[in-house]
């Protein structure tokens, strides 16, 4: 039986959109996957630990730090820049302040810059692999440990660059169930005193 006529078009519309949400749905887990394989758009490495090559060459590593709209936390880099030489661990601190009257969970999405050196920054522990949640007043030092890979010098493009930026932005995240459930206990438990 052959599909003809309005039927057909119909089909093929539906079959378009059908299409084209898969395509949408897919697309942001695909390049972050892209990203992270290639180092495009400034995604980072992860390691366990520094290869063991260390050079005597240096590069600077500067630190930025910015708030989504609406997070209500402050947040700020411990230290501007440092130098440390290619393949060498490194360890920066970036600071979190709730300033507010209730608990906020946040999460913190980063880049490097310029992009190319992306690939060959390699994080071996980062407050950024975690949410992070924050009581009420509460002010905490995250650490980001880190190394620049030696690779980066045989890259024509990446080893033009005399610094790298390590730039994180903390957005709002709804409170885990877990401290969200805590929380309740808390204010039954006080609830039931008075």
């Amino acid at each position: 039986m052959a599909i003809e006529g309005k039927s057909k078009t119909v089909l093929q519309t539906v079959g378009l959109v059908v299409f084209m949400g898969s395509l949408a749905w897919a697309s942001v887990p695909l390049y972050d996957w892209f990203c992270r394989v290639t180092g495009y758009g400034g995604a980072t490495d992860v390691a366990e630990s520094i290869d063991g090559r260390i050079l005597d060459q240096t590069i600077k590593v500067r630190f930025d730090a910015s708030l989504a709209r609406g997070m209500a936390w402050e947040f700020k880099p411990m230290q501007t820049e440092m130098t440390i030489r290619i393949g060498e661990e490194g360890m920066a601190f970036y600071e979190a302040y709730n300033p507010t009257d209730r608990p906020i969970a946040g999460s913190a999405s980063y880049n490097v810059a310029p992009f190319g050196a992306g690939g060959y920054f390699s994080k071996i522990d980062c407050f950024c692999f975690e949410e992070q949640v924050l009581m009420p007043g509460e002010r905490v030092q995250m650490p980001v440990v880190f190394f620049v890979e030696p690779d980066i010098v045989d890259d024509t493009n990446a080893s033009r660059s005399k610094h790298i930026t390590l730039s994180y932005t903390f957005y709002e995240i709804d409170l885990p169930e877990e401290t969200q459930a805590a929380l309740e206990t808390e204010t039954d438990a006080q609830t039931s005193l008075n």
